[in-house]
């Protein structure tokens, strides 16, 4: 039994090392644009802490949402947020999983590279929407009379760089239009959707999302058009994104390739090797490489040797 626990400890060591080697790297290769990608989700959140200090309370819009679900409350209003707070830990967890199971599908950098990429689109189409028009929030701490509904100016630009994180993005208000907690849903549910193998998971995950849609809407964090706008603005911004960006390399072949599409000079590089291909007789295209039959120093396509050695044999 010790012989047994030692030995899969050892393939397991030696697979971690591995995928380590792996993906260190795809990390250098790749990693302007996961740097690129943080650095929108940090100019995401300075967006939603200046928009706060613009944010006027006023009265609760009439919303239908509000009159079908009943109001949590600010002692339940937890719920929604460990809901997400779920679903977001455990599709982090799931894009390591490589590193640990046998059963790899993807890769963890290049994985991450192609969410990133949904999300700075959608974030970048709420940042439009939430600055264009300043609703007034419906949340607890976003009410008419609540200390935190308006911030004071700021004393020193360093004062809004900070973000005052984490608790300048707990108590935002005035980032409305849409759901940023829509957008890190959907965007990772629909990621597990494409390159996830459990279907039983996937159909989990769809329920929660729905579930948090409703449970957002009942503690009063979002209107029911933040919720709304969300689901067809992300799914839209992923299928577009998703058609744009390369597919991601089939684990099953050991090879891995870059997640964007190729630079100037490596699209010089593949049309030179065509060319060369193309001179020396080789085709581009598979379904054009049929046999050749080389007769008197001439090379002739397979539609033609029947005739060429009937014509040899005298007949």
């Amino acid at each position: 039994m010790t012989l047994y626990i030692g030995r899969e400890s050892s393939k397991l060591w030696k697979r971690i090392c591995a995928e380590v080697i792996t993906e260190i790297n795809l990390l250098a290769a790749n990693w302007k644009y996961l740097l690129a990608g943080l650095v929108c989700q940090y100019i995401h959140g300075l967006a939603a802490r200046g928009v706060h200090y613009i944010h006027r309370p006023g009265p609760t819009l009439q919303d239908a949402g509000f009159f079908l679900l009943p109001e949590l409350g600010q002692d339940r209003a937890y719920i929604s947020e460990t809901l997400f707070s779920f679903i977001f830990l455990s599709f982090v967890l799931w894009t390591f999983h490589p590193f640990i199971f046998k059963s790899k599908k993807i890769y963890t950098v290049l994985l991450w590279c192609r969410v990133l990429a949904f999300l700075v689109a959608s974030q970048f189409l709420r940042i439009i929407t939430f600055y264009s028009t300043q609703l007034p929030g419906p949340n607890y701490h976003c009410r008419e009379g609540s200390k935190l509904a308006r911030l004071p100016p700021p004393d020193s630009v360093f004062e809004v760089l900070l973000i005052n994180f984490p608790r300048g993005v707990l108590y935002g208000c005035g980032d409305l239009i849409f759901s940023s907690h829509m957008i890190f849903s959907l965007v990772f549910v629909r990621t597990y959707q494409k390159y996830g193998t459990q279907r039983f998971i996937k159909q989990l995950a769809w329920l929660l999302v729905v579930i948090q849609s409703f449970l957002i809407v009942a503690s009063r964090k979002h209107y029911t058009v933040d919720v709304v706008v969300a689901w067809y603005t992300v799914n839209l911004v992923v299928f577009f994104i998703d058609k744009k960006l390369a597919e991601l390399p089939d684990r099953t072949n050991g090879a891995a390739s870059f997640l964007l599409p190729l630079s100037t000079k490596d699209k010089d590089s593949k049309t030179k090797e065509e060319n060369h291909k193309l001179l020396n007789g080789i085709s581009g295209d598979p379904a054009d490489r049929r046999q050749r039959t080389q007769v008197n120093g001439k090379t002739l396509d397979d539609v033609n040797t029947v005739h060429a050695d009937a014509t040899m044999n005298g007949a």
